[in-house]
Parts: structure tokens; C-alpha cells; sequence
């Protein structure tokens, strides 16, 4: 038996019993798909292509129009995000106050060379043009709770409590 005989087609990586729900929140159209995107983003944490795939057969769109709004807005993403979300303001107000070693004291404390996430999953770390909390400077806000005038010596105990 040669090995090309010996592959099998995967099993899909997804529970498509958690997408079914979130299509019936909604009618089945065009309209819905932005909120029918983020409604999938919050259940998985990211926009998985399978979940996609299976997304533009349920609205009878073209799967280009699905990934295109899929990869059209920032807020999306393609790639697995971690379970908390840490963003590091880079505005001109947070950049004066100290920012980029804000930045690079989560970089060392999470292991990561850049941003990213985490390979447990646990932390994705991003960097934002401008969070509007100026005043605050420098800001981090964790899983949407906005952290300001962060220094680098609070980063290791912001990350034990996971932003709370």
C-alpha cells in the first residue's frame, strides 16, 4: 500500500455545535456577517479558517467575501488570540511617558520577542496607536480594564493577576 492511501482527511479542529448557535442567533444573509464574525471571534478567540469555510456555506456567500471581512477589520484575527488580551498604548502621550519600556517589560516577562501570543495560549500581547486615555499615560488595558500611568516594575504583578 503506497502512502499516499494512508492519509486520511483530518477531523475538523473545530466544534461546530458552537458555530451553529451563533448562526441561529441571526438571520441567514450578507447583513449578518460582521456580527455573526465577532460573535465567533469572542467564542473562540480568533476567526478559524474551518469556521469560516463553513460560515460563508450557512450565508451562501463566496468564501472571499467572508475572509475578506474577516481580514478587512483589525479587530478580527486570524490567528489564535490568548485568553487575555494586553494592549500597549503607543500614542505620542504614551510614548513620552515611558512606553516602549512598558512594552519591552511585558516582552521579557510573557517570553516573547515582539508582540504575539503566548504558546500556552494564556496572553497576546499588542501594540495600539492611541487607546483616547491620554491623560493617563502611559496606558495598558487588559481584557478591556484600562491600567494607567503603568510603570515597568507593575508589569510582572499585572500579569499574575491577569489584568484585574
Amino acid at each position: 500500500m503506497s502512502k499516499i492511501n494512508e492519509i486520511s482527511t483530518p477531523p475538523p479542529a473545530h466544534d461546530f455545535s458552537k458555530l451553529e448557535q451563533i448562526l441561529n442567533r441571526y438571520p441567514r444573509e450578507e447583513a449578518s456577517l460582521i456580527m455573526i464574525l465577532q460573535d465567533i471571534q469572542d467564542e473562540y478567540r480568533y476567526l478559524p479558517c474551518d469556521v469560516l469555510i463553513e460560515t460563508a456555506k450557512a450565508l451562501n456567500l463566496p468564501k472571499s467575501t467572508v475572509f475578506s471581512v474577516g481580514t478587512f477589520y483589525k479587530a478580527f484575527s486570524l490567528q489564535p488570540m490568548g485568553r487575555h488580551n494586553i494592549k500597549v498604548c503607543m500614542g505620542t502621550a504614551c510614548h513620552v511617558r515611558g512606553a516602549v519600556m512598558v512594552l519591552e517589560a511585558f516582552q521579557r516577562e510573557l517570553g516573547l520577542e515582539h508582540t504575539g501570543t503566548t504558546e500556552d495560549l494564556e496572553f497576546t500581547l499588542e501594540t495600539v496607536n492611541c487607546v483616547g486615555a491620554c491623560g493617563m499615560a502611559p496606558v495598558v488595558v487588559i481584557d478591556e480594564k484600562y491600567h494607567g500611568e503603568v510603570q515597568p516594575d507593575r508589569v510582572k504583578k499585572m500579569i499574575k493577576k491577569g489584568g484585574k
